[in-house]
């Protein structure tokens, strides 16, 4: 004969599955995720010059929130920040305060792309929320071909040469010095 399962077992169950599902599917759970993924994050590491790959086109075109059309041609010869992120996904939420310190330095340096596929007034939204300024954009066309990836976050450092140098995917720590050390190494060139 099988031990009957007591109700304390049972109860202590359900309470375990009512727990695991509110982490999950409520704002709570959104909350923890995204400071799970903000204590993880590391800052994010170049690229061996062996292994980067150069941009094969610069035909790419974005549009921003007032419907003004960019190609990242116009950026051709400067150092490029790409980042692809969604008001929704609990990674891109805790890395956009980090991103947020280094567009304040370094706006007037770099150029900065972060790219949703959100409504504009969704990603306006949330960009007022959470008190950022990062300049959001939609793509019109395909990026390139080394920028795709099928997880966000994902981010993409193009050096003035136009080869990737970073490349992303996940939450990442953008505002270490390594990084920014790294950034300051590349504006002297």
């Amino acid at each position: 004969m099988e031990p009957k399962k007591s109700k304390k077992s049972t109860v202590q169950n359900i309470v375990f599955i009512v727990l695991i599902a509110l982490l999950l599917f409520s704002p709570l759970g959104t909350f923890v995720k995204v400071e799970l993924n903000r204590l993880i994050a590391f800052s994010p590491k170049t690229i061996a010059v062996m292994d980067q790959k150069e941009l094969s086109t610069y035909q790419w075109q974005l549009k921003d929130a007032t419907g003004k059309t960019v190609s990242l041609d116009a950026y051709k010869g400067k150092i490029v920040f790409i980042n692809f992120w969604a008001t929704w996904c609990p990674p891109c939420i805790a890395e956009m305060p980090s991103i947020q310190k280094l567009y304040v330095d370094y706006q007037d340096k770099i150029v900065f792309l972060f790219v949703t596929t959100d409504s504009f007034e969704k990603a306006n939204a949330f960009m007022i929320k959470e008190n950022l300024t990062l300049p959001v954009y939609q793509s019109v066309t395909n990026p390139p071909l080394e920028m795709e990836s099928a997880t966000i976050p994902a981010t993409y450092i193009i050096n003035q040469s136009g080869n990737v140098i970073v490349a992303k995917i996940g939450t990442a720590n953008w505002n270490s010095d390594s990084f920014r050390e790294m950034l300051d190494e590349l504006l002297k060139k």
